[in-house]
């Protein structure tokens, strides 16, 4: 059975995706959303915690956000952030597909172990 192929549009989105965690504070914001998963966080909790300037983190979170690799929900008056765990996933199984599948250039136990 032959593997679907990676349309230009699906590329295109993870290349956004990418793009969107080249950035250390989107990276570390991230991080300490996957920490928090599932129930997430306040955004003021993750400016104390991070020490980003409340504007730069709402477009750090914006950004996370319109890549959907964050969700956002409203609880009263406080806006609770979470690691989009699906988006994530996507993307990893798109590069362990290419990296550890198709051309085994990296061995996947060699992934696991890292993982663990």
């Amino acid at each position: 059975m032959k593997k679907a192929q990676t349309t230009p549009e699906q590329i295109a989105r993870y290349a956004d995706m990418f793009g969107a965690l080249a950035n250390d504070a989107r990276l570390r914001i991230l991080r300490l959303l996957l920490s928090a998963h599932p129930d997430g966080m306040v955004a003021g909790d993750i400016q104390m915690e991070l020490g980003i300037p409340n504007s730069t983190l709402s477009h750090h979170l914006e950004k996370l956000r319109s890549e959907d690799l964050a969700r956002v929900r409203r609880d009263g008056s406080f806006l609770w952030y979470t690691a989009n765990a699906e988006a994530l996933q996507e993307i990893l199984t798109f590069l362990y597909a290419e990296c550890c599948t198709r051309n085994k250039a990296v061995e996947p136990g060699a992934i696991v172990q890292i993982c663990k």
